[in-house]
This record gives structure tokens, sequence and C-alpha cells, in this order.
């Protein structure tokens, strides 16, 4: 039986299950923050509602609370004062059972059709959304629109197409009829029935609140079942925001709103009771390998999805566009002061030197002009900030520090500290690079969250391949990239990204940077090496999130 919301959106429903299918460029959601797009009062609507939160307490209604929290730090130095309600665990997980009962009586097109406009109306919301990105990850303007706002709801509305397209594979009713030579037929009636799994925890991270939740968010609710929102502590706003959305949505359409929920804990063990609770059954996780690993080895009664720390490689043998490639690079290091999970940190090249348009370069070329890239991209103030944002936490800071001190190798690139006149606190950092040999994995073979790269010196091309592949292989990655000109090389790069199994991008020079995924065409992480063990978005990614439960019984013929 179809729902009224899901024919109300199923047009863009239909235009995302052939996008999956094609893998070409399709959004439903436009990226930029025009009034053209959103209209002409959406940009200071937006900024109003998100101001309105700061300072006093974010109601949402939800059972069990025993009190409030709130001590979010914007990395901009911009007090935002929101408190937020504190709920028991209990109470959270008995209210998100109570509510899976009618939402799967609605089945999977009602379910679909609900989370679909949830989606249209957290596009409305992008601009308010955008600021609370902003000023809680210390993402720059441009990004916390596109990443906090359309983007995610990219993410998100790949995971509910997924959800369908696996969903709708199965028939709801089905007659069977078995042949019995002379004497009448075998006749059944078979009903399937598409059961969520259970409560679905959903823990967010510090940098990308919206694009690293919605997935799993809208994977586990579209599949039938209720959600438990655990956020960052640093980046609580957004994801309340989104809450507050969809359990508005929820009520306008006769539904439990406890379905959705969020879980602001005051202490470490409050997490930890409730991913291990017996009636969580699913757990996605943005994060350090340390409470990840932790999550896979004690969260037993669940499926965890988990995106963990990686070092993405670049392997550089040859290049006919040599400024390109520096151009592409220096972005690809200094956006968001590399605090993106996708962004790349070992920076293999050849003792001889590369090959180029410009004629070979050398090693210690290649690092200086690197180094000379990325200051001319950020020579202008008004460039840099809106690149870089702001540095999100005081660990990071410390990472810099210590590979700007020469312990990790030599410093081809200093970082420097700019002041943002329009948030004067802000922590702002231009990128480090280092210099250092194949032999110094205890510098690079682990991931450094941060504006942090090594240009790293190998013997020859066939040996850079080899040291990317062992990267990947033992410390996982979400990207990898390589430049050259040749076919065997690029061939031999292909086949150890199969091998890694991690994405590659080759010779990226334009508008396209290795640290960007695109929804509905590019696979973010492939859920085969140590950085992930799922993908944004596949049928593994939200198939094994519901159950199909079937009864039958006899019929009469003709029955």
């Amino acid at each position: 039986m179809s729902h009224p919301l899901f024919e109300k959106h199923r047009q863009t429903l239909d235009a995302a299950l052939a996008a999956i299918h094609t893998r070409g460029y399709w959004t439903p959601y436009p990226e930029m923050p025009s009034p053209k797009f959103y209209g002409e009062s959406a940009a200071e609507e937006g900024k109003r509602a998100y101001e309105a939160h700061l300072g006093r307490r974010f109601e949402l209604d939800q059972p069990g609370v025993v009190g409030w929290v709130g001590n979010e730090r914007s990395p901009y130095g911009v007090p935002l004062g929101t408190e937020y309600p504190c709920c028991e665990v209990d109470s959270l997980i008995v209210a998100a059972e109570r509510a899976m009962r009618s939402w799967q009586t609605i089945g999977p097109a009602g379910r679909v059709g609900i989370c679909l406009e949830m989606l249209s109306r957290l596009n409305r919301q992008s601009f308010e959304i955008a600021h609370a990105v902003m000023m809680t990850t210390g993402q720059g303007w441009m990004m916390a629109f596109q990443a906090g706002g359309p983007h995610a709801q990219d993410r998100g509305l790949e995971a509910v197409a997924w959800a369908y397209r696996e969903m709708s594979a199965i028939p709801a009713v089905a007659t069977w009829e078995k042949p019995q030579g002379k004497n009448p037929p075998l006749l059944m009636k078979k009903h399937f029935e598409i059961v969520g799994r259970g409560v679905a925890v959903v823990l967010g991270c510090s940098t990308f609140p919206t694009w690293n939740t919605y997935p799993g968010l809208f994977a586990a609710l579209a599949t039938g079942n209720p959600v438990i929102l655990k956020p960052h502590e640093n980046a609580i706003l957004p994801v309340a925001i989104t809450v507050k959305t969809m359990r508005e949505v929820l009520l306008e359409n006769g539904l439990d709103p406890n379905l959705v929920s969020l879980c602001v804990v005051d202490r470490p063990e409050t997490t930890q009771r409730l991913v291990t609770h017996e009636a969580v059954k699913s757990i996605d996780f943005t994060g350090g390998p340390a409470f990840g690993n932790w999550l896979i080895e004690h969260c037993r009664q669940a499926q965890v999805y988990a995106e963990l720390a990686g070092v993405n490689v670049i392997v550089i043998d040859s290049t006919d566009d040599y400024d390109g490639m520096l151009r592409n690079l220096a972005f690809t290091l200094a956006l968001y002061s590399g605090q993106m999970c996708t962004t790349s940190q070992a920076i293999l090249v050849p003792a001889g030197g590369i090959q180029t348009n410009l004629g070979m370069k050398r090693y210690e070329e290649v690092c200086t002009d690197l180094a000379a890239a990325v200051d001319k991209l950020l020579e202008k103030p008004e460039v840099a900030h809106a690149v870089l944002g702001a540095i999100q936490s005081p660990a990071t800071l410390a990472r810099i520090e210590e590979a700007a001190s020469g312990r990790l190798g030599r410093v081809v690139l200093s970082p420097r500290k700019l002041e943002n006149p329009a948030y004067p606190q802000a922590e702002v950092r231009t990128p480090v690079i280092v210099a250092c040999e194949a032999e110094d994995e205890m510098a690079y073979m682990e991931e450094r969250f941060g504006p942090i790269s090594f240009i790293i010196r190998v013997s020859d091309t066939d040996a850079a391949i080899k040291r990317a592949e062992h990267i990947v292989a033992t410390r996982g990655a979400l990207t990898a990239s390589l430049y050259s000109t040749r076919e065997t090389v690029i061939d031999a790069m292909i086949e150890a990204s199969f091998r890694a199994k991690v994405a590659l991008s080759i010779n990226l020079t334009n508008g396209v940077y290795v640290n960007q995924s695109a929804a509905f065409s590019d696979f973010h992480g492939t859920g085969g090496n140590p950085a992930a063990n799922a993908a944004y978005c596949d049928a593994a990614f939200v198939a094994n999130r519901f159950r199909v439960v079937q009864r039958r019984y006899h019929i009469a013929p003709g029955g």
C-alpha cells in the first residue's frame, strides 16, 4: 500500500534510483547558497533561526529528562551557550521500541515517503544548519553549507534509495503452487514482512556532524528501525536541529516522535551503556580507531558500521601538467585544514625525481614547489580563511606543533598562525609539510589528523606503489591518488588499489580533488581495508539493517 508522502516524492526517489544505477552526476539539493534556489529571504531567515538557538535550552520534549547539558566550544571563539536535554538511556530505548510498532505498520513505502519528506524539510533549513555546522566544527562557510547541508542530504537520500531498492526486491505477498501430478496442486499464500532489526544508534563525529551522520541515520530509519543519535559533545547543535525537524515530521503524520531521539550525555560511561544495551542492534560510528575497535569488540549484540582512521596516499611518478598538479595538491592539503578523513597524508616521490611537461623535477624541487603552491593558494587572507576554516580540536593544534618541531622529519613548509578579523579568537593554521625517508615509518604510518602531510622519498616508482599498497593494507585509507603519464604505471597502481581495496583517483589537475566524494556516484570507502568496514553507500550498507519475517497458510484453489 502506498503513502501520500511516497507519492509526493516519487519523482525524487525514481531519479535517485536511476542515479545509483548510472553513477552519473545528479542531485535534487542545490549546493550553491543562492536565492535562485532557496529564495530571497532564505539566508537571513536561516541565520536568525540559528541565532535563536544560542544561549538557551533546546527543547525536544523527549522522555526521561534528568538534566541539561551544553558545553560546545566553537573553534571560531563564538559563544554558543545552548543546552540540550540529558535523558536516561533506558527511557529513550523503551520509547524507541514503542515507536517502532507504528513505524512497522506503515510499511516500506510509508517509511520511505516519511524519510523523503524529512530530507526535503532539512534541505529548506540548509542555511540554519550551515551556521550550526560552521560554528561547531570550524569549517569555512561554503564548506559548512555544502557538506553540512545539500551534500549531507544527498548522502541521506542515497541511503534511502538503496534501502528502497533492497526492500522492494521482496514481494509483500505470493501464491505458492506446487504440482502434485494427478492430485490437486498444493496451494499456499505467503506473506513477507520487512521488519527492522531493532534500535539503531548513530554516533556523530566532531568535524562532519551531518555528512557522516545522515547515511546511517536514514539507512536505519528507512529499513524500519528507531534511531537514537548521540552527537559528539562539541558538535551537538546541527544534530539537534536535525532531530527536531524529523520529530516534527513524524508528529505531523500521526507517528510517535520518539522514533528519532537525541542522546546528549554528561559522562562517557553513559555512551558505553547505550551502545551495549541488548535492544541496540546497529551502530554507526565515525571517529578514532580506539573507540571504534572498542565498539566492534564489545557491542556483539549489534552490527557495527565503523569509519576509522586511515593514512591516505599519493604516488607521484610523472605529469604532463606540473602546475595543475601542484595547484590541485595544494588545495587538497589546505581544504578545511586537512580535517577530513579523505585528506592525503603520505605523498610518495621517487628519489630520482619525476618527469614533467617542464622537464625533470628532482625530489627536492617537488618538495619546494609544493610548499610554494600552498603558500600561493593562501596568500590572500580572504581566500585562506575560506579554505582553511579553523582548527576544531586542541589535539589537532598539538599535532601541528609536533610536526612543525622537526621531530618527524625535515620541515619543508612551516605552519603559520593567521588572524581572522571576523573571528579574532579563531585558531587558524596553514599546512605543515614534512620531508622524510621511506624508512621513517614512525612519522607517516599513522593518521596525523589535521593539515599535516609527508613527502616521502622512495627509491623508484615501483617502490612507491608497493609502499602505498602496504600503507593502505596495514593502516587503512579512504583515498589514494596517482600522477603518471605512463600506462604501465597506471595499470600497476590500479592493480594495487584492487588488492588494497581503496578508491583511486588518477591525474587530478582540474576542479575535482581526491578528498571530495560525490553522492550517487562515488562510493565513500570500500569496507575492504582498516579505514572502514562499510561504504557510503551500497547494498551492504542497508540490507543487513532489516529482516524478512514470513507467514504462510493453505488456500483453496482459486483462493
